[in-house]
Protein backbone atom coordinates (compact mmCIF):
# COMPACT_ATOMS: atom_id res chain seq x y z
CA UNK A 1 0.00 0.00 0.00
CA UNK A 2 1.16 3.82 -0.66
CA UNK A 3 0.92 5.90 2.07
CA UNK A 4 1.26 9.29 0.06
CA UNK A 5 -1.42 11.94 1.13
CA UNK A 6 -1.62 15.20 -0.38
CA UNK A 7 -0.64 16.43 3.10
CA UNK A 8 2.48 15.07 3.72
CA UNK A 9 4.71 17.19 1.59
CA UNK A 10 8.41 17.79 1.38
CA UNK A 11 9.70 21.36 3.04
CA UNK A 12 9.98 22.63 -0.51
CA UNK A 13 6.65 22.01 -1.34
CA UNK A 14 5.41 22.91 2.16
CA UNK A 15 7.08 26.48 1.76
CA UNK A 16 5.09 26.97 -1.82
CA UNK A 17 1.61 25.71 -0.48
CA UNK A 18 2.46 28.41 2.90
CA UNK A 19 3.61 31.07 0.64
CA UNK A 20 0.23 32.67 -0.89
CA UNK A 21 -1.03 32.15 2.58
CA UNK A 22 1.32 33.87 4.31
CA UNK A 23 0.74 36.84 1.75
CA UNK A 24 -3.13 36.35 2.29
CA UNK A 25 -2.41 37.05 5.89
CA UNK A 26 -3.47 33.88 7.24
CA UNK A 27 -2.24 32.95 10.67
CA UNK A 28 0.27 29.97 10.50
CA UNK A 29 0.48 27.68 13.81
CA UNK A 30 3.52 25.16 13.85
CA UNK A 31 4.15 21.87 16.17
CA UNK A 32 6.31 19.09 16.24
CA UNK A 33 7.09 15.95 17.82
CA UNK A 34 7.45 12.09 17.04
CA UNK A 35 3.79 11.42 17.29
CA UNK A 36 5.38 7.76 17.95
CA UNK A 37 1.63 5.72 18.89
CA UNK A 38 -1.21 8.82 18.57
CA UNK A 39 -3.57 8.63 21.18
CA UNK A 40 -5.78 10.89 22.80
CA UNK A 41 -3.11 13.64 24.36
CA UNK A 42 -1.75 13.90 20.82
CA UNK A 43 -5.43 14.67 19.47
CA UNK A 44 -6.49 16.49 21.80
CA UNK A 45 -2.92 19.15 21.60
CA UNK A 46 -2.84 19.13 17.71
CA UNK A 47 -6.82 20.58 17.73
CA UNK A 48 -6.02 23.01 21.24
CA UNK A 49 -2.82 24.19 18.64
CA UNK A 50 -4.77 24.40 15.29
CA UNK A 51 -7.25 26.83 17.14
CA UNK A 52 -5.03 29.44 17.87
CA UNK A 53 -4.37 30.02 13.88
CA UNK A 54 -5.73 29.28 10.08
CA UNK A 55 -3.11 26.81 9.38
CA UNK A 56 -1.74 23.91 11.56
CA UNK A 57 1.63 22.70 10.17
CA UNK A 58 3.28 19.69 12.05
CA UNK A 59 7.03 18.96 12.26
CA UNK A 60 7.52 15.39 12.44
CA UNK A 61 10.47 14.11 13.58
CA UNK A 62 12.14 11.59 11.02
CA UNK A 63 13.56 7.68 12.21
CA UNK A 64 16.20 8.32 12.76
CA UNK A 65 15.68 11.88 14.60
CA UNK A 66 13.37 9.67 16.93
CA UNK A 67 15.84 7.64 17.37
CA UNK A 68 18.37 10.27 18.55
CA UNK A 69 15.85 11.48 21.30
CA UNK A 70 16.84 8.16 23.54
CA UNK A 71 13.05 7.53 24.04
CA UNK A 72 14.55 3.70 23.99
CA UNK A 73 15.91 1.07 21.20
CA UNK A 74 12.43 0.10 19.82
CA UNK A 75 11.64 3.60 19.01
CA UNK A 76 10.14 4.18 16.57
CA UNK A 77 7.56 1.55 16.98
CA UNK A 78 6.22 3.24 14.04
CA UNK A 79 8.01 4.51 10.57
CA UNK A 80 7.87 8.35 9.27
CA UNK A 81 5.87 6.86 6.49
CA UNK A 82 2.89 5.71 8.59
CA UNK A 83 3.50 7.90 11.21
CA UNK A 84 3.04 10.70 8.45
CA UNK A 85 0.12 9.22 7.23
CA UNK A 86 -2.29 8.79 10.04
CA UNK A 87 -1.54 12.18 11.47
CA UNK A 88 -2.27 14.20 7.60
CA UNK A 89 -5.98 12.46 8.19
CA UNK A 90 -6.40 14.62 10.87
CA UNK A 91 -8.61 16.79 10.45
CA UNK A 92 -6.57 19.50 12.82
CA UNK A 93 -3.62 19.35 10.50
CA UNK A 94 -3.23 20.83 7.62
CA UNK A 95 0.78 20.00 6.47
CA UNK A 96 2.96 17.54 7.94
CA UNK A 97 6.45 17.84 6.90
CA UNK A 98 9.53 16.03 8.26
CA UNK A 99 12.83 16.97 9.77
CA UNK A 100 16.07 15.18 9.71
CA UNK A 101 17.66 16.91 12.71
CA UNK A 102 17.49 16.79 16.50
CA UNK A 103 15.57 19.94 16.96
CA UNK A 104 12.89 21.59 14.12
CA UNK A 105 14.86 24.90 13.94
CA UNK A 106 15.99 25.21 10.32
CA UNK A 107 12.00 24.03 9.65
CA UNK A 108 10.80 26.96 11.93
CA UNK A 109 13.47 29.42 10.02
CA UNK A 110 11.65 28.46 6.76
CA UNK A 111 8.34 27.83 7.59
CA UNK A 112 8.44 31.59 9.63
CA UNK A 113 4.98 30.47 11.40
CA UNK A 114 3.18 32.73 13.24
CA UNK A 115 2.70 30.66 16.60
CA UNK A 116 4.35 28.46 17.80
CA UNK A 117 3.06 25.43 20.19
CA UNK A 118 4.54 22.57 22.27
CA UNK A 119 2.73 20.46 24.68
CA UNK A 120 2.74 21.49 28.75
CA UNK A 121 6.17 19.34 29.60
CA UNK A 122 8.15 22.35 27.47
CA UNK A 123 8.14 25.80 29.43
CA UNK A 124 8.46 27.96 27.10
CA UNK A 125 12.18 29.25 27.57
CA UNK A 126 13.55 25.89 26.50
CA UNK A 127 10.84 25.61 23.36
CA UNK A 128 13.23 25.78 20.38
CA UNK A 129 12.40 28.36 17.99
CA UNK A 130 10.71 30.85 20.07
CA UNK A 131 13.40 33.84 19.76
CA UNK A 132 12.38 33.53 15.55
CA UNK A 133 9.08 33.35 16.26
CA UNK A 134 9.18 36.30 19.42
CA UNK A 135 11.53 38.40 17.09
CA UNK A 136 8.30 38.46 13.96
CA UNK A 137 6.02 39.70 16.31
CA UNK A 138 4.43 36.14 16.90
CA UNK A 139 3.91 33.72 20.05
CA UNK A 140 4.54 30.96 21.60
CA UNK A 141 2.56 28.44 23.54
CA UNK A 142 2.89 25.63 26.29
CA UNK A 143 -0.40 23.87 26.24
CA UNK A 144 -1.31 22.18 29.15
CA UNK A 145 -1.23 18.16 28.39
CA UNK A 146 -4.16 15.82 28.71
CA UNK A 147 -3.37 14.15 31.66
CA UNK A 148 -2.97 10.49 31.74
CA UNK A 149 -1.76 9.84 27.77
CA UNK A 150 2.25 8.95 27.13
CA UNK A 151 3.62 7.33 24.41
CA UNK A 152 5.95 6.31 26.73
CA UNK A 153 3.67 4.48 29.00
CA UNK A 154 2.10 2.57 25.85
CA UNK A 155 5.10 1.44 24.96
CA UNK A 156 6.30 -0.31 28.49
CA UNK A 157 2.85 -1.39 28.99
CA UNK A 158 3.39 -3.38 25.29
CA UNK A 159 6.67 -4.59 26.66
CA UNK A 160 5.43 -5.83 30.00
CA UNK A 161 7.19 -3.43 31.86
CA UNK A 162 4.45 -1.58 33.52
CA UNK A 163 2.01 -2.49 36.54
CA UNK A 164 -1.70 -3.47 34.76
Amino acid sequence: MNLSYPKVMTLPQLTAWLSPLHAAGKKIVFTNGCYDILHPGHVDLLERAKALGDILVLGLNSDDSVRRQNKGPERPINTYAVRAFVLAHLASVDAVVPFEEDTPLALIKAIQPDVLVKGGDWPIEKIVGRDVVLSRGGIVKSLPLLPGYSTTAIVKKLMGSAPQ
